[in-house]
């Protein structure tokens, strides 16, 4: 799909352009659309799928993929360890060709409290990002550098205000933030937690 705007489909849903900038909303349900595997979907505003992680194997896999709904590779996630405690997560950018980046994007880790530390790793300036929020609770947010909110994320809740359960959550991603990335640091999230 072009990056320039959203097309539409056979099927009535949207294409994503691959870097969006304006706010947008998904839903996040942090299951699989594959019977035996684990992973997440997201939706769409148009309620079309989105992005996918397939996880065939075990929960808390050392490597991931983040998927369009074309099924094209964007992100690959790696979990890298070290002293078999240290760990960290590294991603790289795939490419229009399917070619991945041969440097990583970016590297999170667990914060000594509660959250995780993003480092972008593209530019010459390494920005960071902070995921704020206790590593078993569903609400969290991801914040820039200078403290600004890139994006929230809750429990999912209907218009008529009936909770859904912990595995199906709201992402608001502010404008000028990446959609990708924001994308990316919650399948991160998913993975620190064991919940992938």
């Amino acid at each position: 799909p072009s990056s320039s705007a959203a097309s539409s489909s056979e099927d009535g849903c949207q294409s994503l352009p691959g870097e969006q900038k304006q706010q947008a909303v998904y839903t996040v349900w942090m299951k699989s659309l594959v019977f035996s595997g684990n992973g997440c979907t997201v939706y769409g505003a148009d309620g079309c799928v989105a992005y996918r992680v397939d996880n065939y194997g075990c929960r808390g896999s050392r490597e991931v993929f983040f998927i369009d709904r074309a099924g094209n590779n964007l992100i690959r996630i790696q979990r890298k360890s070290f002293c078999c405690m240290l760990r960290r997560w590294e991603a790289h950018r795939c490419l229009d060709d399917g070619e991945e980046t041969t440097r990583p994007w970016f590297r999170a880790r667990k914060a000594w409290r509660n959250g995780a530390v993003v480092t972008m790793l593209g530019g010459s300036e390494r920005t960071t990002y902070r995921i704020e929020g206790c590593s078993r609770k569903s609400d969290y947010r991801i914040t820039g550098a200078d403290g600004a909110v890139a994006a929230a994320i809750g429990r999912k809740q209907t218009a008529s205000g009936v909770v859904l359960g912990e595995d199906v959550l709201t992402l608001t991603v502010g404008s000028g933030a990446d959609h990708l990335l924001i994308l990316g640091l919650v399948v991160v999230r998913g993975l620190m937690n064991r919940c992938l």
